[in-house]
Order: structure tokens, then sequence, then C-alpha cells
């Protein structure tokens, strides 16, 4: 593939990553929690990643031409996000709680990263329609190889912003834990308002 293009790809990608979102608040809550934030990370690229692969694979072309399928992962993925969204509203995130988390809750925030980008269709749906634009059916490289390069630099973009956006939490949030509170509030309701759009968008 052409450097241009990948670069082109990249700056398209950034600007989708740089967007607040479900991601951003989820990260902004592991950062509040301290040690949490890469694993919160990791299971985000992991849906990501998976995404990716459906696409590469030609999956995503086949549940996007199947509605019902597409409207079962948008509901899971709504309802996913008002619950997350309800529990850090009613529980915001506070600093000083990170020191009553147990050892085992890294793969815990994982597993909720994955299921936050995994079962977001907006993400599916991005990529379905994204990646293929900037794939050269005359390049001696395979169409899903080229899709799945393209879904590299996105994770790259993505690992970088959401590490600053976690970490960043951390380092203003963790000493305010007023702030850290309002913070946690306004993220869990970002993820609830993405769930009922989500929700509305299937109804209309």
């Amino acid at each position: 593939m052409a450097i241009s293009v990948l670069a082109a790809f990249w700056a398209v990608s950034l600007l989708f990553v740089i967007t607040p979102g479900a991601d951003w608040a989820y990260a902004i809550s592991a950062g509040m929690r301290g040690r949490w934030v890469m694993p919160a990370v990791a299971g985000m690229l992991s849906g990501h990643f998976l995404a990716t692969l459906v696409v590469a694979a030609g999956v995503g072309s086949l549940i996007a031409g199947h509605p019902l399928a597409l409207s079962l992962l948008t509901l899971a993925g709504s309802a996913y996000l008002l619950w997350l969204g309800g529990n850090l509203l009613l529980r915001p995130a506070a600093p000083e709680a990170a020191q009553a988390d147990e050892a085992g809750s890294g793969a815990r925030w994982a597993l909720k990263g994955f299921c936050v980008s995994g079962l977001n269709p907006k993400v599916f749906l991005l990529f379905l329609a994204l990646l293929p634009q900037f794939t050269d059916p005359s390049s001696t490289w395979p169409l899903p190889l080229q899709i799945l390069l393209l879904g590299l630099v996105h994770l790259f973009s993505s690992l970088v912003v959401y590490l600053l956006v976690g970490y960043g939490a951390k380092a203003v949030l963790r000493s305010r834990p007023a702030a850290a509170r309002l913070v946690g509030r306004v993220s869990g309701s970002a993820m609830m308002v993405i769930g009922v759009s989500l929700i509305a968008g299937q109804l209309i």
C-alpha cells in the first residue's frame, strides 16, 4: 500500500479517535481508578481489533445486509452502555476507591473495555464504511491484508489517545475527589446518552 494512503487514513482515524465518546468516558473512569488504565485500554483495543477482523473477513458485509442481526447488535451494545453508564452515574469513580479494588480486577476492566467497543455498532459500521474506502484493488496486497493493516493503524492511534486520556484523568483528578466524582457522573451520563441515541435510532 502507498504511504500516502496510510497517511490519509491515519488522519481520518485520528479525527475519529479524538472525538469524545463512550471510549473516552471509559478511559477516564479507569484513570480515576489508578492502575486500571492499561487493562481498560487493552480491552477497548481488542474490541476494535475484532471489528477489523470481521470487516477483513467479509463477515461485516453479511451482517450489514441483515437488518435483524444489526438491530440485535445495536440493542445489545445500547443496553450495555446504559448499564455501565448508570452504574457510573450512581456510583462515580472516586480516587480513594481505587485502593479497595481487588487484585484481579484488571481482567474485569479489560472485559468491560472489550464490551464497550466490541458491542458498539457505531465502531463496526464505521469500520465497514471506512476501511474499504482506503484499499486499492490493483495492489499486490490482498484486500483482507490491506484492511488489517489499516485497522492496525487505527489501533495505534487509539492506543496513544486513550492512554493519554486515561493517564491524564489519573494525574489531574486523583487529587481532586469532588472533581473526580463530577467527571465520573458526566462520563456515565455520556454513556447513557449514547445508549439512548442508539436505541432511538433503531426505533426511528
